[in-house]
């Protein structure tokens, strides 16, 4: 059979490509055809129509709504989150199969999807829980490509002007502007990273409440996010505006109108209506309580020292290797970035550790799991080799999901090694006093963490200890997918044709 799929995460980089990859290899193993469109952060190039055309089923495995959706109508076709597919590529391939010998298409492949508004999903018959941890990932999904732009622009005016360019006046900027100036490249840097992290807390509200009431919640969610910043209640404020606004604009759009009204109701009284209510709230109610309560964090991330730092550092460092990318990753990194972004135009050493421990932490575990299928080839499956060796660029990256595929297999001894190494590595970090300006770039923004030698030996020293506890776990109990492989290759090389010579007649 030919499938096309589609694929597509909250933040839009690994698992997006991994579940691609995934389904492209289940596919080649069973004797079908699978082509994939990845919508991811950077953009995706469409399938051709004709490939849409000659396809028997199409496969979305998406966290967001999928763009151009009528493409595929008429289509059989299977909607699964964007993890089925990572963790069980084979058993959604399979469910795609039973949908094409149905014959039946079903209602996602007929509705219409051309809209090119921002792009959520959220599952509406979903827990709570389950629905707040989606609001929540939205707002973190559109925050992120901010935070890496203001944060890297940050850290390298830091690294070609010294700390001293943020004293530097913007009007030195607009006006002074040197071209041979060193100085004046560094201040352009700061000046422009500090508009990008300025943006951060707004667009973090605005989203949250664009997942909860979709359009509607758009103005209220960005001003009440603005308003937090300016009574001080930070990313603290910008979560709780995010869940006022989209709640409010979500109830004002399901009020029973007059005719008349229901025109001007997306228009002016939804967004007027909704945004001053979350303006009263965030100006009068809320944001005292809330800048004080980020005072308070702050002080006491600041008065950390010593044991304390440490402690700190193996409890981050333990959140960003127990799920690899999940929700309790989220946190740890989201906490470190937040904290990043109001350091960044002040001191804020403690922020700048914390960010370097949450990146060396989150590198652990691909570069552990690629280290041990190098070292001990025999305890892995030819498809986990081969996931090894991307497991090396995953991990120098700082895309901590490139040892999914691994814990997906054998989730108790790789994510018990994970958790180990992770710790370490983040415990070190502090202990060496290294710290990082830029949220993201893993080994490529190398250049600028201090203490960096220090920094790369903490990572060493937590890969090296989860790939040998890999190794030990992996030697101690059985492997079925490896014993099922290597079963198979006996069975193959016994049925082969003999190659010794047949006497001729």
């Amino acid at each position: 059979m030919k499938f096309v799929a589609v694929t597509s995460c909250p933040t839009g980089i690994a698992h997006t490509y991994m579940a691609a990859e995934a389904l492209e290899q289940a596919g080649k193993a069973a004797g079908h055809e699978v082509q994939v469109e990845t919508q991811g952060s950077a953009g995706s190039t469409p399938l051709d129509p004709a490939i849409i055309e000659a396809a028997d089923g199409v496969i979305f495995a998406a966290d967001l709504e999928v763009r151009d959706k009528e493409r595929f109508a008429g289509k059989p076709t299977i909607d699964v989150g964007v993890k089925k597919a990572v963790h069980d590529a084979p058993g959604v391939l399979n469910q795609a199969i039973a949908a094409v010998e149905a014959g039946v298409s079903t209602p996602a492949a007929t509705a219409g999807g051309g809209s090119k508004d921002p792009a959520t999903k959220i599952d509406r018959n979903a827990s709570v829980g389950t629905r707040i941890r989606q609001y929540l990932m939205t707002g973190v999904s559109y925050m992120i490509p901010f935070v890496a732009a203001g944060g890297i622009l940050i850290a390298l005016s830091f690294m070609l002007g010294g700390y001293e360019v943020k004293f530097v006046p913007v009007d030195d900027v607009i006006n002074s502007f040197d071209v041979m100036s060193r100085m004046s490249w560094a201040a352009l840097m700061f000046q422009t990273g500090a508009v990008a992290f300025g943006f951060l807390v707004a667009v973090l509200s605005g989203f949250i409440a664009f997942a909860i009431a979709d359009r509607p919640g758009l103005v209220p969610g960005f001003v009440g996010g603005s308003i937090s910043v300016a009574v001080g209640a930070g990313f603290l404020g910008g979560l709780v505006s995010g869940f006022v606004a989209g709640f409010l604009a979500l109830w004002i759009s399901h009020w029973k109108v007059p005719k008349g009204v229901r025109g001007i109701m997306p228009v002016v009284v939804i967004p007027l209506l909704s945004t001053f209510v979350t303006g009263l709230l965030m100006f009068v109610v809320l944001g005292r309580p809330l800048a004080s309560l980020m005072d308070g964090l702050s002080d006491w991330l600041s008065g950390l020292s010593g044991s304390n730092l440490i402690l700190l550092g193996l409890i981050l460092g333990a959140m960003m290797g127990i799920d690899l990318g999940g929700p309790i990753n989220k946190v740890a990194y989201t906490f470190a970035v937040t904290g990043l972004s109001t350091a960044g135009l002040t001191d804020g050493a403690t922020q700048f550790r914390v960010m370097a421990t949450v990146m060396g932490a989150g590198m652990v575990a691909p570069l552990a799991m690629a280290l041990a299928t190098t070292v001990r080839k025999r305890l892995f499956t030819r498809q986990e080799r081969e996931n090894g060796k991307a497991a090396w660029l995953l991990g120098l990256s700082f895309i901590s999901e490139g040892a999914i595929p691994f814990a997906a297999a054998d989730p108790l001894r790789v994510l018990g090694a994970s958790v180990v190494g992770s710790s370490v590595t983040g415990g070190l970090i502090m202990a060496f006093d290294a710290s990082q300006r830029a949220p993201h770039g893993g080994i490529w923004v190398i250049a600028l963490v201090d203490n960096w030698l220090l920094f790369l030996l903490a990572v060493a020293i937590g890969t090296v200890i989860s790939a040998v506890l890999v190794i030990i776990f992996k030697g101690l109990g059985s492997n079925p997918a490896l014993e099922a492989e290597q079963a198979a290759d006996a069975a193959a090389a016994a049925s082969a044709p003999s190659t010794a010579a047949q006497p001729t007649a």
